[in-house]
């Protein structure tokens, strides 16, 4: 016969949608403290820019371009395991710009994360048409 008692709830550990929630809060409010508690110390960063920056690299290169963002958009946020997708809607320096970025989970930090960048909006090309990149 099964046991009546209630086992305890699991202790609940952070979504993989807060944590990546929060990086994009930190750098809305320019929060330096914030960012660091949620980045792995063994973090690295790529980007068609970056070639797998550490934290080190990403703080010095990377974070001082928070003073000029505005603000993001998050228009769609899915977690699948220890990923997380996230796309967003931007305005730095005045300019809306839209990315995807894949944050690595681990251990209820962000051990890596890749972002996949090129178009602004609205979009230098017109709808339905081409341009060759040469």
């Amino acid at each position: 016969m099964a046991s009546s008692k209630a086992k305890p709830a699991p202790k609940k550990t952070a979504d993989a949608r807060d944590i990546v929630r929060a990086v994009f809060k930190a750098y809305e409010k320019k929060d330096r403290a914030a960012i660091e508690a949620v980045l792995a110390d063994d973090f690295h960063f790529t980007s068609p820019l970056d070639n797998r920056l550490d934290r080190e690299a990403y703080f010095r290169i990377c974070w001082p371009g928070s003073r000029n963002t505005e603000r993001f958009k998050l228009v769609n946020l899915v977690a699948d395991g220890n990923k997380a997708f996230v796309t967003y809607e931007a305005v730095i320096s005045g300019k809306r710009l839209r990315n995807t970025e894949v944050h690595t989970i681990r251990r209820g930090k962000i051990a890596e994360v890749e972002v996949y960048f090129g178009w602004s909006i609205p979009h230098e090309v017109p709808a339905g048409m081409h341009r060759d990149p040469a």
